[in-house]
């Protein structure tokens, strides 16, 4: 299967999660702002519990080669900042965004134009970026096991047990 193909259809099915478990809805994402309904936060914790396991296992299978991102705190400030606002004005994070639009919530294409134009307005300025925003703070390519010196699956057998008792503090609360 080819990685387009792939993309789309690993696309489809993260779309029709978002919907099954409600994320798109307008009042979850306010909710999730408020800290009122943590049904987004359980969501993205299920997804990366997944995705660390899943990348770890088919990294040790030799069928990935895991390859890390410089860690950048001027990038990563101002990135989060722009999601932040982004979020907070449209109520939609870019995921949702999309799966909103899919649904046919019209209103989330404004949404989806603004992250395009973002996009196109970083792409046209990242030779200025890659001077300013992204030369600050610059740590390397570094990763909590490799911080930490242990193996990532001592990280993944930690990380497991510590967000199924936030899970479990947050149905206690019905959050």
């Amino acid at each position: 299967m080819n990685e387009q193909l792939l993309g789309l259809v690993t696309g489809l099915i993260f779309g029709f999660l978002l919907q099954k478990g409600r994320v798109l809805r307008f009042e979850k994402q306010v909710g999730a702002m408020l800290l009122r309904d943590m049904t987004i936060l359980k969501f993205m914790l299920s997804a990366i519990l997944v995705g660390m396991v899943g990348l770890h296992l088919l990294a040790a299978l030799h069928v990935i080669t895991m390859s890390h991102k410089a860690l950048n705190l001027g990038a990563l400030g101002l990135g989060g900042a722009l999601f932040g606002v982004g979020w907070a004005v449209m109520g939609y994070c870019p995921g949702t965004a999309v799966g909103a639009l899919g649904e046919g919530r019209w209103h989330a294409l404004f949404a989806v134009l603004g992250m395009l134009a973002g996009a196109a307005l970083y792409a046209e300025l990242y030779p200025t970026c890659t001077t300013t925003i992204l030369a600050w703070k610059d740590l390397g390519k570094v990763s909590l096991p490799g911080l930490l010196g242990v193996p990532p699956w001592l990280v993944i057998a930690l990380f497991i047990p510590a967000v199924l008792a936030l899970f479990a503090w947050f149905e206690k609360r019905r959050l």
